[in-house]
């Protein structure tokens, strides 16, 4: 930026007085102030406008990096899941062959069990997961009483005619 000292700024503000005159001086600085402050803040907007799309620029950078390390895992992991699998398939297959090689007897040899089967639920039987006696304890309501209900169990007891 322009580097202003006092000097500068005396003799800039000796010659605006002798030039624009007193009467008129004031509203002309109240103007240069009004445009040198609009100059700042569009300066100060720029900036910050830079800053958030080098800032963007670093996160899409650092979501790529990120995206690259996690496709390496889902590979590697990949990778050992089948060299496993093909290992227990070879055992398996080679644990068979021995058992049938051994002549052992067919009803000795258990199947694995079956595949999971979720439980069924009754849709029909409402489960709470919350105990009464806690949402008693808690405060929260239960059942829905209109606004006068309400009302009245709140009011206090009358006692005698005093009305």
């Amino acid at each position: 930026m322009i580097d202003f000292g006092f000097d500068k700024l005396a003799l800039i503000g000796a010659v605006a007085l002798i030039v624009i005159g007193p009467e008129k001086l004031p509203r002309v600085a109240r103007t240069v102030g009004h445009f040198v402050g609009k100059a700042q803040r569009y300066v100060s907007d720029v900036k910050a406008e830079v800053n958030r799309s080098i800032e963007l620029e670093e996160l899409q950078k650092m979501k790529s990096q990120f995206e690259s390390a996690a496709r390496d895992v889902e590979q590697t992991v990949h990778r050992e899941v089948n060299s496993a699998s093909s290992s227990v398939a070879s055992a398996w297959s080679e644990a068979g062959s021995a058992l049938e090689g051994a002549g052992a007897d067919s009803s000795a040899w258990t199947p694995a069990p079956p595949a999971y089967e979720p439980p069924r639920k009754n849709f029909r039987v409402k489960r709470a997961a919350v105990p009464r006696w806690f949402k008693q304890r808690a405060g929260v309501r239960t059942h829905v009483q209109s606004g006068a209900a309400r009302v009245a169990r709140f009011r206090p007891p009358r006692h005698g005619n005093q009305g």
